[in-house]
């Protein structure tokens, strides 16, 4: 897996990854210790805010800023949204309103609604075979998974010897050394093929995803995995500390357990995925997380809760980690920024409904109801999925044209038929192919 390292470029870009994410980890440490001094007990109404204004900003920025990666080289936008996130950072330790907080949160996750995607549909460039891409893919959930586990523990390090505020000039300093890693290499900016409006670049993203049937089961997955992952986030303090009266140390140890499953699922995947396509992998998590929701139901000690979060995070990680191979191979290269972008829009999306619901209905109805109500969203995004992924999901597929003109050179040397030219070739929704073919 860590050949694909001697690759400079990607190797470069991952290292701006790790770097970016520990400092975005120092920063969520930082804005929770911030929120008390500002708001006291009510702190958590206000981590709640900000991470419902994150939510809303992935959802509703990312796919206008794919709008504008069409038109901007690449490397230049990702260096600019990582200099706006430094100088967001930079601001934070000057904060004295909650107001403030809110706003720059809202400016900070808007640059990562546009970082984040154009990020993910550049390595596909960098790493054109599948094999290097899907262990790409794997490093990418590894870093992400120790990420959660390393930042926590490397704030409480730095607490030792400096004030909460100090952590957000550990932020600004990840933003800035990722700006310049990802400033040291050569970023390939694919250009549209035809001059395209404002409106039609900001929604052709979400258009070709939801035109093609393997993304539409790729968003099905989606819901189940955030069904399960927002139980783990919202509700493990919950448990661990309401329920079994345990301390911080034993919350910390559960997420590390759910993180743990999900980095041994990605270690075995790029193995598997060399052996069996994407869909039976996927399509098995996403019910193996409702199973796992279901089961959750019943679960009386923290050993078992232990268990549980491993096989949830290995089910998450399996559901989700391949997702990048389905985009690639479903959109054009210079479409890709707008599919990632729809996915990421459309997976938080997804978060932004199981977040607080599941937040409510364990406050309200209680942790047993809330393991039952994700195992049910997680039941209908997995059965969702089997029926919309077609089992055989063909890469190259044969079809006909009927609207074409002769002349045209995409139908060269297709076959005249009845119903028009037929020819077969790697499909994708682009301009001239505006639908999915049926049979």
């Amino acid at each position: 897996m860590f050949a694909i390292l001697a690759n400079r470029s990607y190797r470069h870009l991952f290292s701006a990854q790790i770097i970016a994410l520990i400092g975005t980890g120092l920063a969520t440490v930082a804005l929770g210790l911030l929120a008390f001094e500002l708001a006291g007990d009510n702190a958590g109404v206000v981590l709640g805010t900000a991470l419902a204004i994150k939510m809303i900003a992935y959802v509703g920025v990312a796919p206008i800023a794919s709008a504008f990666a069409e038109r901007v080289p690449r490397r230049a936008m990702l260096v600019t949204l990582d200099v706006m996130r430094g100088l967001v950072a930079v601001l934070l330790p000057f904060v004295t309103e909650i107001w403030q907080v809110y706003v720059l949160i809202f400016v900070l996750q808007s640059a990562s609604a546009g970082f984040t995607p154009t990020f993910q549909a550049t390595i596909p460039h960098i790493l054109p075979d599948e094999r290097e891409y899907t262990r790409a893919l794997s490093l990418s959930r590894l870093a992400y998974d120790l990420e959660s586990v390393a930042s926590p523990l490397l704030a409480a390090a730095l607490l030792m010897v400096i004030s909460f505020n100090g952590l957000f000039a550990g932020t600004v300093v990840g933003f800035f050394a990722s700006a310049l890693l990802v400033h040291s290499v050569r970023l390939p900016s694919p250009r549209p093929t035809a001059p395209r409006g404002f409106y039609d670049r900001t929604t052709r993203g979400i258009r070709i995803y939801l035109k093609t049937p393997r993304l539409r089961g790729l968003l099905a997955i989606n819901l189940a995995a955030a069904a399960a992952g927002a139980m783990v986030i919202v509700n493990t303090v919950v448990l661990v500390q309401g329920r079994f009266g345990l301390g911080n140390s034993e919350t910390a140890l559960a997420l590390a357990a759910f993180g743990g499953g999900s980095m041994l699922a990605a270690l075995a995947l790029p193995t598997l995925l060399d052996r069996m396509p994407d869909r039976p992998i996927m399509l098995w998590a996403a019910a193996a997380a409702a199973g796992l929701m279901i089961a959750g139901s019943l679960v009386q000690g923290f050993v078992a809760l232990l268990v549980l979060w491993v096989f949830v995070g290995a089910a998450y990680s399996a559901s989700h980690t391949p997702s990048g191979r389905l985009l690639r191979k479903s959109a054009h290269p210079e479409d890709r920024p707008a599919v990632f972008a729809a996915q990421f829009a459309l997976s938080h999306a997804c978060w932004l409904l199981t977040y607080p619901l599941v937040g409510w209905l364990g406050a309200a109805a209680g942790l047993p109801l809330a393991f039952l109500a994700m195992g049910t969203i997680a039941i209908v995004g997995a059965a969702l999925a089997w029926s919309l992924w077609p089992r055989n999901d063909a890469e190259i597929v044969a079809h006909s044209h009927m609207d074409l003109d002769p002349h045209h050179p995409h139908i060269v040397g297709a076959e005249r038929t009845r119903r028009g030219y037929r020819h077969a070739h790697a499909y994708v929704i682009d301009a001239e192919h505006a639908a999915w073919p049926v049979g």
